[in-house]
């Protein structure tokens, strides 16, 4: 046997099963690399699966994801886990040792997704997956679609002894409620850190209204109220009272390019408000949009989409920084306040609905991982074994991110190889 063939196989630790995460897993996986992909939600998919439609193709976010999915299912030389978190990273290129927390599911493999475990739990929940906009049972299946498609409980929600009721209503054994936390010592030769992003949280923005003010909601929200799978079933209405989106407002740089919260361009904001604004008119013809900006930021191809939008009749666009955002008297309409930049008028707007385009916030905000290097606004600083994809590493929209987890899977390799 050859000296080559005594070697195993290059080893890399994905931190991370969204998009970028799955690209790396796929990619390395397919050139003969053993990869093990930690993700701490119960589901793959990251930020993208909770998305309407994606740019370029502007089609459903499953229908790329599910490609990899398949892949990923496919290649047993891809190891997944949930429900899991790296707490700590030791050693050097080639040999390191990571100590990997494993939370329970309460579920396991016996599961058939049939539902009965829903179905008899007594205890609700607020979902996450749709910010909070609905509730589900304690015990869940995060999304129609989700992958793994296995159920969940969430014990935190559970009340007295609640649990009896789930565990016995599944005929197949799957509900254990005895599972407990346990950890994994992984030995790997390199590490990719795709930890994807959070919405800027946008109660820190005092002057916008989020959570004072009836019907302010964040971009992210609109992509869960526009998706046929979302808490509205993709009827785009407002949260206070059901009632049909008809005039909209569009709030870019919440957060974004600004000091005192994040300093830099969140990059994806533009085009993520110019892309609602599509749901909208295409759902309510008579509907109206208008967008206030600093700068209206489309690079390259998309230039094209920004101009398609900016020439409907219905949609507006106002140079200014919203100033305020207030309750209308005696109405859930929401009044917002600015100054137009290029005449100097003070400008108040009265919508049924707000959109807050904020920013995207790195996860290393607000949580490290030790062994890891970071930058101040928490982005990964790639070094040699371990390396940053996606939106880890800096603002980036999907195209960028399946691109930019092609390199990191190249410098994973080589590494493995100069072990």
């Amino acid at each position: 046997m050859s000296e080559q063939s005594n070697k195993r196989s290059n080893r890399i630790l994905v931190i991370g099963g969204g998009f970028s995460g799955l690209t790396t897993a796929v990619d390395a996986a397919e050139t003969g690399a053993e990869v093990i992909v930690i993700e701490k939600n119960p589901y793959f998919g990251g930020r993208v699966a909770q998305l309407n439609k994606y740019f370029p193709k502007l089609c459903p976010p499953l229908c790329g994801l599910e490609l990899n999915f398949k892949r990923i299912r496919t290649n047993p030389l891809v190891t997944l886990y949930t429900m899991a978190e790296v707490e700590n990273i030791a050693g050097g290129p080639g040999d390191y040792s990571v100590t990997v927390k494993l939370h329970p599911r309460y579920v396991n493999d016996n599961c058939t997704a049939c539902n009965a475990c829903a179905e008899a739990c007594p205890a609700e929940r607020a979902n996450e997956y749709n910010f909070g906009m609905n509730r589900t049972k304690a015990a869940y299946l995060p999304f129609n679609q989700a992958f793994p498609q296995k159920y969940v409980i969430d014990s935190a929600s559970c009340t007295g002894d609640c649990g009896k009721a789930c565990k016995e209503a599944c005929k197949y054994g799957a509900v254990d409620l005895e599972m407990k936390a346990e950890t994994l010592n992984l030995k790997v030769d390199s590490v990719v850190v795709a930890t994807g992003w959070n919405p800027y949280d946008p109660n820190k923005l005092d002057i916008l209204g989020f959570g004072k003010v009836k019907n302010v909601i964040t971009n992210m929200m609109m992509e869960r109220l526009a998706s046929p799978t979302g808490p509205t079933a993709g009827k785009i209405l407002r949260p206070s009272d059901g009632k049909p989106v008809m005039n909209i407002v569009f709030v870019q740089c919440a957060g974004s390019r600004d000091e005192n919260h994040l300093p830099y361009c969140s990059y994806i904001c533009c085009l993520a408000s110019l892309k609602q604004v599509t749901y909208i008119r295409e759902q309510n013809p008579g509907s109206k949009a208008r967008i206030f900006y600093i700068d209206i930021r489309t690079p390259g191809k998309y230039e094209k989409f920004y101009g398609k939008v900016k020439d409907d009749p219905n949609v507006s666009f106002t140079k200014g920084k919203v100033a305020h955002i207030v309750q209308a008297e005696g109405s859930d309409d929401v009044i917002v306040e600015a100054e137009d930049m290029l005449t100097g008028a003070k400008v108040k707007v009265q919508a049924d609905m707000v959109v807050l385009a904020t920013g995207m916030e790195p996860s290393g905000t607000s949580r490290k991982v030790s062994g890891v290097s970071y930058n101040g606004d928490g982005f990964v600083l790639s070094a040699q074994g371990i390396n940053a994809a996606g939106c880890s590493k800096n603002p980036m929209d999907v195209a960028r991110s399946a691109q930019d987890s092609t390199s990191a899977v190249l410098k994973a390799i080589k590494t493995g190889q100069g072990r």
